[in-house]
């Protein structure tokens, strides 16, 4: 149970800042696979709940990178593996709440590709590898016309309501 602080925030009235919450084991795998597909962008799915600018990703998917041209600088999700990901997703009565992919010796800030192609209402989960494996993963959610950080918070992976 979460109870109100006697003290106001600062931020009190302002909206809550958009997160992401990833069980520790989803992290791991996510980071396996990155590195796995290394030095190629490697992507897939992010299945879980959202209540408002609060996401839990509570599983992933791979899906197949369809770019043939440059693999190792562009994704194309492989459409089959969405529908698979969504089916699955609703038969365990979640949704698809968002996408992975890697930044091979990049960033993981969104590239102009990624903000042509992104959808409002999803987490785009950005892995950065080098050969060394997983560097840094950050979240981002777009606004607009443009991205917005999302805080990346644990979750415990039993927690009540995740």
């Amino acid at each position: 149970m979460v109870l109100a602080s006697p003290h106001p925030s600062p931020t009190a009235g302002a909206p809550p800042a958009a997160a992401l919450r990833l069980p520790p084991e989803l992290r791991r795998e996510l980071a396996r696979w990155a590195a796995e597909g290394y030095p190629n962008e490697v992507c897939g799915l992010l299945v879980g709940r959202r209540d408002g600018d609060r996401t839990a990703a509570l599983r992933a998917a791979r899906a197949g990178n369809l770019d043939r041209e440059r693999p190792e600088t562009r994704y194309l999700l492989d459409p089959d593996d969405f529908v698979a990901a969504d089916r699955e997703a609703r038969a365990l009565g979640l949704d698809v709440v968002g996408f992975w992919h890697t930044h091979p010796d990049h960033p993981a800030r969104p590239s102009p590709t990624d903000l042509d192609a992104a959808w409002e209402g999803y987490s785009y989960l950005i892995i950065a590898t080098t050969a060394a494996g997983a560097a840094e993963m950050r979240s981002w959610r777009l606004d607009g016309d443009a991205f917005r950080e999302e805080t990346l918070e644990p979750m415990e992976p039993k927690e009540p309501n995740s």
